[in-house]
Order: C-alpha cells, then structure tokens, then sequence
C-alpha cells in the first residue's frame, strides 16, 4: 500500500503546475488511477488457479482534458501504468506483462470524465489489445533528458554501454527490461532510471537484494555523472558524453509505459 501511496502523490505533483490549472478543475489524477484500478479488477479472470489481470490499459480523455497534460503526458501514462501494477501486486492478482498505458483523444468522452479499456496481452489465451476505434492516440512528447550513457560491467568483467535517450529504462532479469542484466542477485524487475525535471532518477522497484548508489543502499535518487550504481554482483557507472557519441550508440529498445 506504500507503493499505491507513493504513486498518487506523483501523480498529484505532475498537475501541480499552471497548465493543469483547467484539468484540476474537472478531474482528479487520482480519479484516472482510480479508474483504472475498476477496469483492471472488472475484467480479472481465473486461469490455472491464479487471478490473472489485464496489462493492456487505454485511457480514454476528452480532447481538451487530454490537451491539459500538455509536457507531462509520458510521465503520466508512466504513473499509472506503474499504480496498475503495484494494484495488482496489493491484490495478489498476477500480471503476463508489466501494464502498459495508452492516453487517447476520444471526442465522444464528456468533459471531465473518463473511460478505461483493458484488455490482456498476447500472454494469456485469447488475449488482443484494447481496440483502436475511431480515436486518435495522444503523441507523447520526447522528454528532454540529459545525454548520457550507463557502463554496464557484469559479473563476469565484461562491460557494454547503453545510451539513456529520455524514455523511461527498466532494468532486471526479466527479458522484457529495457537493460536485461545476467545476474542470478537482481529481480526480475529490479529498478529503473527515468526523467524527472530533466534529471536523471533511479527507483528501485522494492527488489529482493536492494541497490547502492555510491555505496549507499536507496530507494530513488537523482543521478549524476561519475555515479556507480550497484545492482546484484553488477555494477552500473554513469557516463556523460557528448550528443553526437550517444546518436553513434546502439539504440536502446523502445520502452513501453510500465
């Protein structure tokens, strides 16, 4: 429940600001959140003896709610796909993927409310993704990031660099991390580095075995260049480099919100 805790107050931060002055009035960051939690627990199911819930979410907004989020739709969709999941974990639900959220411009929405599909991943039999309609799908903003690269040096000495481009990097054992890590100490899903306020923020995602920054075991913090972030036996410094080193990187996967 601390984990729920901690996402609505992000969520309440991201509208703390003049152009969600307009959105505040009609409809509360938590009433989005809230809703998605309804979808996900209406459309649960029971298959092999667990509770399965969807990880598909499209939230459906009013044009002019949508415009609202203007410079904070990604780490808004971000939010509430992880709320989606830490939901899930409260509940003892269980999960085929990590939930992915999608804010769509849908006319036929009253201003002020909102409208949630959920549907399941390829994971589960008969599982398809929330269907597209006639609405248009919100284009997120590039969020503007530091340039910067992660020196990845594994438990065996090797080392590889992966670029941080502004999309939000997850980071585990798990094959559908952004940075899978070979390291029998890390979680599945273990952490994450994404922006805030064009700064670089590592959270770790209550693993098993913790992380160390410089040493020091922590649950988010902003980084910097030179910082070496301790995951498991691996060991991640930060990099700062030049715009035209991190365009010559290999690009990292695409990262779904959640």
């Amino acid at each position: 429940m601390r984990r729920l805790a901690a996402i609505e107050r992000a969520l309440e931060r991201l509208f703390e600001r003049p152009s969600a002055k307009l959105f505040r009035l009609r409809l509360q960051p938590i009433q989005v959140l809230r809703r998605v939690e309804r979808a996900i627990e209406g459309e649960r199911r029971t298959i092999g003896g667990r509770t399965v819930v969807p990880d598909q979410l499209e939230v459906h907004l009013n044009p002019a709610d949508l415009a609202a989020f203007e410079g904070v739709a990604a780490a808004v969709a971000a939010e509430l796909a992880d709320g989606a999941l830490a939901f899930a974990r409260a509940h003892g639900y269980a999960v085929t993927e990590r939930p992915r959220v999608t804010l769509r411009a849908d006319p036929a929405i009253p201003a002020g409310d909102v409208r949630v599909g959920a549907a399941f991943g390829a994971g589960v039999p008969g599982g398809n993704s929330p269907d597209d309609g006639a609405t248009r799908v919100y284009e997120a903003p590039r969020m503007e990031a530091p340039t910067a690269v992660l020196e990845v040096i594994a438990t065996d000495g090797s080392t590889r660099r992966a670029p941080i481009d502004g999309r939000r990097l997850s980071i585990g054992r798990a094959p559908d991390n952004g940075l899978v890590l070979t390291d029998s100490r890390v979680s599945r899903h273990h952490a994450r580095i994404n922006v805030r306020h064009r700064a670089l923020v590592f959270t770790d995602l209550d693993s098993m075995n913790g992380s160390r920054v410089n040493g020091v075991r922590v649950s988010e913090v902003a980084l910097g260049e030179g910082d070496r972030i301790e995951i498991g036996e691996t060991v991640i410094v930060v990099e700062a480099v030049a715009e035209d080193q991190l365009d010559s990187a290999p690009a990292a996967p695409e990262q779904a919100a959640g």
